[in-house]
Order: structure tokens, then sequence, then C-alpha cells
């Protein structure tokens, strides 16, 4: 097929905004060269602390326990409150402190329950809709992920879409975008990534994102697996464009996919200078969940549309603070990657970029479109809009665009 260019009615042009991620690139080596020292004296206390150490002795003749306060104390074992209790043999009780690395999990659960329960809220409690219906699972591969789908009630399926979300947030911020495809009978499922909405991990940090990439191909077989005879369409914004990328260049997934739709994908963010590539991967095996504070959301507009800023950043399933340097690391490893492998793409796609994005440089995509092997290929490059693209204020357009090229395809099939 040929290869199509063409821009969404508009003013949009190919004039680029080249050097965003250089700039904030070099804010983050900057931040990182201060605060080198500061780590590494911190990182050597870590290792010089004695975590172990020896229990306090209790004498036995020096504590009256009678058996009522012995039955008390051995229910809090396991509590939360600290430690556990050990009842000696000559009776005292000996109060052994969880163990710091125990005591930094148990926390993480917490958190990760708290997220998954707000998540499963959300869903059931969403306002009933006569055009679709909208559930959850939890979806098992190394860990428990949170997925869920919205499916088209009053038409045909004609296809299906998977939707990966990006850097920070979650599938349920993609609800209208889904009940728009659910009206043009497309079924939809979101996938919480690793570290994501109410999927396991603590919140916004990734040891790998090659884990995600594992799981999204995991979930695209169940999702093929329920659904035979059905084409089925990837979409993924931002890192989770990167991440739907990676996983379509394995030929296993190029045969099960019949398109890609990416949004400011996480193709052009690049180290600033040699510096930052030393720093980057030390920093990140030293202290991998620190917070790089160059980072700050609210400071960064992803959207020309005040509401929608308001809506992200006030969402509580949306990370607002500051990214962890391994999940930053992370994010160079694969963008480094996708540079480095782009000729290997022969998937068909449609990739979208705001020229006036600060947070992706557009520059990636063009040189995805220019360098994939794919015979239908197809870039939107849009003057002036912003990194999340789906809240722009020109966003029905924009999905309406969306929407007209997978029907072009799923007409082909």
């Amino acid at each position: 097929m040929a290869v199509e260019e063409k821009s969404i009615p508009s003013s949009s042009t190919l004039i680029l905004t080249s050097g965003a991620s250089g700039r904030i690139n070099a804010m983050f080596s900057l931040r990182v060269m201060r605060s080198l020292w500061l780590l590494i004296q911190a990182f050597v206390l870590l290792l010089l602390f004695p975590f172990r150490r020896q229990p306090r002795r209790v004498a036995a003749s020096t504590v009256a326990v009678d058996k009522a306060a012995g039955a008390s104390d051995e229910k809090k074992q396991g509590d939360g409150s600290g430690g556990c209790c050990r009842r000696t043999g000559g009776g005292a009780l000996v109060r052994i402190p969880t163990p710091w690395w125990k005591a930094v999990a148990m926390a993480v659960d917490q958190e990760v329950a708290s997220r998954r329960t707000l998540a499963k809220r959300r869903v059931l409690q969403e306002d009933e809709d006569d055009n679709c219906a909208r559930d959850f699972s939890l979806f098992n591969t190394s860990h428990t992920l949170f997925t869920q789908s919205w499916t088209p009630t009053n038409v045909k399926i004609r296809g299906l879409v998977v939707i990966l979300h990006g850097l920070n947030e979650h599938s349920g911020r993609y609800s209208d975008f889904a009940k728009k495809l659910n009206a043009n009978g497309f079924m939809v499922y979101g996938m919480d990534w690793i570290g994501h909405g109410g999927s396991d991990g603590l919140h916004a940090y990734v040891h790998s994102l090659d884990l995600a990439v594992n799981d999204l191909k995991l979930f695209l077989k169940k999702v093929l697996a329920d659904n035979p005879g059905l084409p089925c369409f990837c979409f993924g914004h931002s890192t989770g464009a990167a991440i739907v990328l990676k996983a379509a260049l394995d030929p296993k997934v190029k045969a099960q996919v019949a398109g890609l739709v990416l949004t400011s994908p996480a193709v052009g963010v690049e180290q600033s200078n040699s510096i930052f590539t030393v720093l980057a991967p030390i920093v990140s095996f030293l202290l991998p969940r620190y917070e790089v504070s160059y980072s700050n959301k609210k400071g960064m507009p992803v959207s020309r549309d005040p509401e929608a800023l308001v809506a992200k950043y006030s969402d509580p399933l949306v990370y607002t603070g500051s990214i962890r340097v391994r999940t930053g690391y992370e994010i160079l490893r694969i963008a480094s990657f996708l540079q480095h492998n782009l000729a290997q793409l022969g998937a068909p796609f449609l990739v979208l970029h705001g020229t006036a994005d600060t947070v992706t440089d557009p520059e990636g995509s063009l040189k995805l479109y220019k360098e994939a092997s794919s015979s239908d290929k197809t870039i939107r490059l849009l003057d002036g809009y912003l990194h999340d693209l789906l809240f722009e204020p020109e966003k029905e357009a924009i999905v309406a665009d969306i929407i007209q090229w997978l029907d072009s395809r799923v007409e082909q099939k």
C-alpha cells in the first residue's frame, strides 16, 4: 500500500520544536551530578549500618506475664505494629523488630491494595451506559496486573483495540476514548502496566520495562484467544507507545496485530551528554527508587486544556511525584533500543505527535516514520499541540482521525 502522509484539517504543519528532550535531560544530569556525592555517602552509610542487631535479653525473673496478657500480646503478631513477639523459655516476651526490607514490602503491598480497590470501585460505580459494558479482571504473569474492558452492546464487534497508557497514569483515563471506539464496533481492553493503576509494584517504579513488554505479549495472547477471528490493534501513548513498539518488533506479535496507533511515543528521549550516560546506570543501580526532582509534572503542561490538567493531577491513581531514577533510566534504555531498531518495524502504524511536546521529542516520531520498513505507515505532526493528545482541546478531531484509520484497516481484512 502506498505510504500516506497528511494532517488533520487545521494549521498543522511539519515544523518541529527540536531540543526539548535535550533540555529536560540536561536538567536531569545537572541534578544528578549535584546530588551524586551525597547519594554515594548515603549508600556507604547504609552498607555500614548494622541492620542485624542482637535481640535485647529480658530476664524472666523481672517480667511478670499472666496468661491473659500473653494471649493478648501474641494476637498482635503480624498486625503491622513493627514486629512480632516470641516467648522465651522462661515465659518472657521478646519483641523482634520486622526486618527493614519486609517493612518496605508490606508498605508497598498496602499501597497496591489501596490503588487496586480504587480502580475496581471506579469500574463498578461508573454510570450505566446503554451502549457499553465495562468490566475489570486481574491478570497474572510473574505479578498481578489490573486490566479492564469496554464491550459494545448495540453494535456488531468488528475489531479489538488494546490500550497501553503512558508513564504515571492508568488505563481508566482512556474510558471516554474506549467508549467512542465501542460506538464504532471495537471492543477495547486496557492493561495497567507494572507499578501503575491497580497493578502490582511501587507506584511509578519500573525496575525493567522488559517486564511490561513481556506482560503486553502475554495479555495480547489472552485477548486473541478470547476473541478468535477478530483483527486486533494496539494503542500506546508515550512510554506505553514505546512498550508497544518493542513488543511489535517480535515477529510473533507482528503476526498477531493488524496495526499500531501511537501518540507521542517515547522514541525521541536521548541522553544530553556523555556524563549522563555514565551516571544514569550507576545511580539507578545504587538508589533505583530515588526520586529526581527535576521533573515536577505540575510545571510541565501536557495539555492546553486547563480542565484536563486539573482532572489528571487530582487523580489519586496518577502519580504526581518526581520520576524515580530506575524508571527514568529504563525509559532511556528502551528509547535507545528503539532508535537502533526502527528499521525492523514492519507492522502498519499511525503515529501522532504534537510539535510543541516538551515531554517526548516529535523528531523521534519523524525518525520512526522515515526508518520503519512498514509499507503502511502514516504520520501526523500537529502544530502547537502538547503531549497528551487525547486530552487536548482538539481531541474530538484526533479521535475521529484514529477511528477512520482503524476502520480502513478493518475493511481490508
